[in-house]
């Protein structure tokens, strides 16, 4: 019996030890799983924190392109070395000008003013920058038509246009040098042979003077006198100093040739003959080889002049298509203070802007040109001095 009872309290030792062995095995594997859970719930917190964390940068990276990029398609609008000009005369005034206002204003055209900013456009044109946008093309053409129609200051002229001196200054050079490099050789050039028969005969039938193709007219344009080489540039005429214009014309006042020169010479013909980059006097003496065409001159030149009547209306013609030239661009009536390198550009851009208006039919306020056929003995074809002068 005793043994029995032994027996059952070790039966139940072994099951208690059992039961409770068990239950730390439990115990633990549910701790286990606890900590795995855990460990799981942490990771995906991980995974999720780092994911936020690598689209956060992702979206920093983005907005910060973005900023870049939008700094660099804005202009940026210089503060301290550009100064804020109004030009409001160009913006808003000069769109409303009918044509009699651009011939008032500009000496020409608006079609020509048009034809100008075509063909100088691959010339002039310049692009836009980051930190300012360039003159445009038109107010470029207009500046320098302005300065020459005008004589303005480039103080005036800068004001007017809402740009700098500096400025006002580079598009005049530039616009010379353009029409001189792409409109000149084009504009005013010898004639061919149809052409020379065509002037002689045009020649023949206006004044009466065969087998004519021109004739030789100049200009003196006065200009401050420079600080070297001043005895080059002395006008042996008028005193002082100037740019020598020496033009030849056709019957219907354009220039087929042109020069400007340094005056600094006893005669007029010693100039013609030695200070012609042009070739002026070759291009002249050609046609005394050619079937007895010539190239009418004066007192002062080594060309065919008779004296006649017919001659001296031809002569009158030249004076009479100078005068236009000087009224229609003021640059060459009074003193000219730019250099005489600068001036003698802006004479033969003149002449090239002559040719162009009076080849589209520009007219002076009285709307008189050139009449095809020859005026009234003893009467002066043409537009007079003063009113040349007067002409806006």
């Amino acid at each position: 019996m005793e043994d029995s009872a032994v027996g059952a309290v070790c039966l139940l030792g072994l099951l208690f030890l059992l039961r409770t062995e068990l239950e730390a095995k439990r115990l633990e594997e549910a701790a286990g799983r606890e900590r795995s859970r855990a460990d799981r719930r942490t990771l995906r917190r991980l995974l999720v924190v780092r994911l936020v964390a690598e689209v956060e940068r992702i979206e920093v990276r983005r907005r910060r392109r973005r900023m870049l990029l939008r700094l660099l398609a804005r202009r940026c609008s210089p503060c301290v070395w550009a100064h804020k000009r109004s030009d409001e005369w160009w913006t808003t005034a000069v769109p409303g000008f009918r044509n009699r206002q651009w011939n008032q204003n500009f000496r020409m055209s608006r079609r020509t003013f048009e034809y100008l900013c075509r063909r100088l456009k691959p010339a002039l044109e310049k692009s836009n920058t980051n930190y300012r946008l360039s003159v445009p093309l038109d107010k470029r053409v207009a500046i320098a038509v302005w300065k020459l129609a005008t004589n303005a200051e480039y103080r005036g002229v800068a004001q007017l246009f809402g740009v700098g001196v500096s400025t006002a200054c580079a598009c005049l050079k530039a616009f010379c040098a353009a029409v001189g490099e792409i409109l000149l050789p084009e504009v005013i050039r010898p004639p061919d042979a149809a052409r020379r028969r065509e002037l002689a005969l045009q020649f023949e039938r206006r004044f009466g003077l065969p087998r004519c193709v021109g004739a030789l007219g100049r200009l003196h344009v006065p200009i401050l006198a420079p600080g070297k080489d001043r005895a080059d540039y002395s006008n042996p005429a008028g005193g002082g100093c100037s740019v020598l214009l020496q033009a030849v014309v056709d019957g219907t006042g354009c220039f087929w040739r042109a020069s400007a020169v340094r005056p600094g010479s006893p005669s007029h013909a010693g100039v013609l003959r030695t200070s012609d980059p042009r070739g002026l006097a070759e291009a002249c003496e050609l046609f005394s080889r050619e079937a007895g065409l010539y190239v009418l001159g004066d007192e002062a030149h080594p060309f065919p002049d008779d004296g006649s009547h017919e001659a001296g209306r031809v002569r009158a013609a030249v004076g009479d298509a100078l005068r236009r030239l000087r009224g229609r661009w003021r640059c060459l009536q009074g003193r000219n203070d730019c250099s005489p390198e600068r001036v003698a550009s802006m004479a033969l851009a003149c002449c090239v802007l002559h040719n162009l208006c009076e080849s589209r039919g520009k007219t002076h306020r009285d709307g008189r040109t050139l009449s095809p056929t020859p005026p009234p003995a003893g009467q002066t074809e043409g537009v007079a001095a003063g009113e040349a002068l007067n002409t806006p």
